[in-house]
């Protein structure tokens, strides 16, 4: 599907994502547009954005929203911004498919 936040990889998948810390909640929030045109997965997380804890409760939360190991998923980029990558390991069509049920659920 074209304008979807992730892409696969040769050993999983790479998500874009925007996060907002001191959410409330840990949770998945469906995908957006962003004004320069890309597409980004919503996520929001309880913990503050101090000594990488924002980034361990995102890996956490897409972690369980996936059903999978906690070790599968790693920040690949933007450690100090809201726009941050995450690498996900894995079979890249099986997480692909559960992204895309996981983002059509949110709406």
């Amino acid at each position: 599907m074209a304008g979807e936040p992730w892409t696969a990889a040769a050993d999983g998948v790479v998500i874009d994502v925007r996060l907002t810390a001191r959410g409330g909640r840990d949770a998945i929030e469906g995908t957006e547009r962003r004004a320069d045109g890309r597409a980004v997965l919503k996520v929001r997380v309880r913990a503050v954005p101090a000594a990488g804890e924002a980034n361990a409760a995102l890996c956490l939360t897409i972690a369980k929203a996936l059903a999978i190991a906690p070790r599968q998923v790693t920040l690949a980029g933007g450690a100090t911004s809201r726009l941050k990558r995450i690498r996900v390991a894995g079979e890249p069509a099986v997480l692909i498919a559960a992204l895309r049920r996981l983002v059509s659920d949110e709406r």
